[in-house]
């Protein structure tokens, strides 16, 4: 399994207009993505409460490659229409459980 990690910084008053829509379309259609083992969406506790994350996680690297490309692992996947809310492009990174005795 790989944990996928996109992480976005948004611009001032758009927090929730941003939030709904991961929510109600992003969130669900990666879920629905061939080897997407589940998703979140995560908030930060600061005051300005404007840094997202979208955890996902996915079977293998052959499910990832399907779903983000060869560049998988630099290249954060977003809409054109998702550019409008954020302060600056995402970012992405990946990490694998390590299991624990």
């Amino acid at each position: 399994m790989i944990i996928r990690i996109w992480a976005g910084q948004v611009t001032a008053g758009r927090i929730e207009e941003f939030r709904s829509l991961l929510t109600s379309r992003v969130i669900p259609e990666l879920v629905r993505t061939d080897g997407c083992l589940g998703g979140e969406l995560m908030q930060s506790v600061t005051d300005d409460g404007h840094r997202v994350l979208v955890v996902s996680r996915w079977r293998d690297e052959a499910a990832l490659r399907g779903y983000a490309g060869p560049m998988w692992r630099i290249r954060p996947v977003w809409s054109e229409g998702e550019l409008r809310y954020l302060a600056h492009p995402p970012e992405v990174t990946h990490f694998t459980p390590i299991p624990t005795a």
